[in-house]
């Protein structure tokens, strides 16, 4: 009986140094801004500085934030995809384990493509029109800089 009280104890200093430790890290690092649409969280991490002042310059500005291009707009999905990609951003600067210039990656392009054909759709439709059955043009592969300089 005493092994399995001293293991719930290790377990409970576990958890709490791991609640502490996260606890501390999410308010260090700004963490409840991420939860926002405000583009200005996204400058919490110095690495994205030019792709935020490229955004401040940019016709879109207008009429969209980061996250109308870079996240799904249904809810569970917008905020799955944050999750993730805050976790994986977290570890990729903590680790310093990321190209520079930073690259996005292929479920994040597949999303902002995707945010490109819902928004300019009437566009989209006129040029994937012409093109063989089932193939599609990439809106980035030609417009790449439009939301925000590369």
């Amino acid at each position: 009986m005493g092994s399995s009280k001293a293991r719930a104890i290790i377990l409970g200093i576990l958890v709490g140094v791991a609640f502490g430790v996260g606890g501390y890290t999410f308010i260090f690092a700004k963490g409840a801004s991420y939860l926002t649409n405000n583009p200005e969280a996204c400058v919490n991490c110095h690495i994205m500085r030019e792709q935020y002042d490229g955004w401040l310059k940019s016709s879109h500005r207008a009429v969209a934030v980061c996250n109308d291009c870079h996240a799904p707009h249904a809810l569970l999905p917008k905020y799955y995809t944050k999750a993730l990609n805050g976790f994986w951003h977290s570890y990729a600067f903590t680790t310093g384990r990321f190209p520079d210039p930073i690259q996005i990656t292929p479920r994040n392009h597949a999303i902002t493509e995707q945010a490109c054909r819902t928004c300019h759709r009437d566009i989209v439709q006129a040029m994937d029109g012409p093109h063989e059955a089932g193939a599609t043009v990439s809106c980035l592969r030609c417009h790449r800089s439009v939301g925000h300089m590369h």
